[in-house]
């Protein structure tokens, strides 16, 4: 009897070593689980992220191109502005070249 004992106590033990077993693969599986579910939180947090430093980096970029787009055409604007006010000053003299050689076109043909 003292052996049928023993061996129910051993299967008893086995059992309860195959429940702790078990109950710990259970909670190992929750904790990957539950660990899977924070790095994809986390993932997807770094990804927000990311993508809102774009955004930002891409409106600064925008900013800064306007920027010297309009830099850019105020230079223009003066510079057109300069060679008007050079050509106005030059018409009297390029009306009075072009007088003189016609002028003396028809001088020499006279």
């Amino acid at each position: 009897m003292p052996d049928q004992k023993v061996l129910r106590e051993i299967k008893e033990s086995e059992a309860e070593a195959d429940e702790i077993i078990e109950e710990a693969r259970e909670e190992a599986d929750e904790r990957i689980a539950e660990a899977r579910e924070e790095a994809e939180r986390i993932r997807e947090q770094a990804r927000e992220e990311a993508t809102e430093e774009a955004e930002t980096r891409i409106e600064e970029a925008r900013e800064e191109i306007e920027a010297e787009r309009e830099e850019i055409i105020a230079e223009g604007e003066q510079v057109r502005e300069d060679l008007e006010a050079q050509a106005e000053e030059r018409i009297d003299d390029v009306t009075e070249f072009t007088l003189e050689q016609f002028t003396e076109a028809i001088h020499a043909q006279t």
